[in-house]
């Protein structure tokens, strides 16, 4: 009874966090049925602002898809790099180790939206303007400083004798990195993987810069376009329409992942 009596303001706490946090996702999916104004849904409750949203441009189809494309490559590039990258970090001594790792770390004191107009000319000399892998690379790279990190602790909390074991049976470095250390990382990889993903799925300022196909578009930048009307009027159905169209990926993925997301999280605190 005096445990759960004092288990009662945390749960208090947390509760009333919760409908803080879950209050905005339940207005906008709420008004993105609701009758307004000047939108596709003035009577009653329906799914009119679904509709606009579904046949405009392209489709919601193929934003949707675009957005697929650059989240699935931006997801893969983050987790092959950081993967290797966390293990050389974590597992080899070379010259200039530590300056190079803060180096990494370095780029995320780089405002994003500072590099977009370099990397777009860089793009361009390479013929990766207005292209989705090219959007995709640039989402990739500012990820890496977070997910290098991440895997170089994961490692790190994996004692130095299970590797060593492996060597000694006749396993080669990559060999003992997939099959001694990848499974112990697994909720680091996870951890950086969702990370990438909800950064890839979510940007809008980097495909606004560099893509300029409308065809192209992903699903954020569809939605900031669609959602001004004829004379500077917002669509605000539209606009609630696309935010819970972008939000329940995430939503699922965070559901489905989450032990593994706290698993990483807590990866290399309790080391040594």
């Amino acid at each position: 009874m005096l445990k759960s009596l004092s288990r009662t303001p945390r749960n208090v706490m947390l509760g009333g966090l919760s409908i803080i946090f879950l209050f905005p996702l339940v207005w906008a999916a709420i008004a993105s049925v609701s009758p307004q104004g000047g939108t596709n849904q003035t009577d009653g409750f329906g799914f009119g602002n679904y509709l606009t949203l579904l046949n405009y441009g392209a489709g919601l189809g193929q934003f949707f898809l675009n957005s697929l494309i650059v989240s699935t490559i931006t997801v893969l590039l983050t987790l092959v790099l950081s993967l290797t990258a966390g293990y050389a970090f974590a597992r080899f001594d070379f010259p200039g180790k530590n300056v190079l790792f803060l180096t990494v770390l370095a780029i995320l004191m780089v405002p994003f939206a500072s590099v977009l107009v370099p990397l777009y000319v860089l793009l361009g000399n390479l013929g990766l303007t207005n292209s989705l892998f090219g959007l995709a690379l640039v989402l990739t790279m500012y990820q890496l400083p977070f997910s290098v990190f991440m895997m170089r602790i994961s490692f790190e909390s994996i004692p130095a004798e299970l590797e060593e074991s492996a060597l000694v049976d006749g396993c080669n470095s990559f060999t003992a990195l997939l099959r001694i250390l990848l499974p112990g990382v697994v909720p680091g990889l996870v951890t950086v993987g969702l990370y990438a993903f909800l950064a890839a799925w979510n940007d809008f300022i980097a495909p606004l810069i560099l893509i300029n196909d409308a065809n192209l578009a992903p699903l954020p930048l569809a939605v900031a376009n669609l959602r001004q009307q004829a004379m500077g009027a917002v669509d605000y159905g539209v606009t609630e329409a696309g935010v819970v169209v972008l939000a329940v990926p995430c939503i699922f993925l965070f559901l489905v992942l989450q032990r593994y997301y706290i698993k990483g999280f807590m990866s290399g605190a309790l080391k040594g």
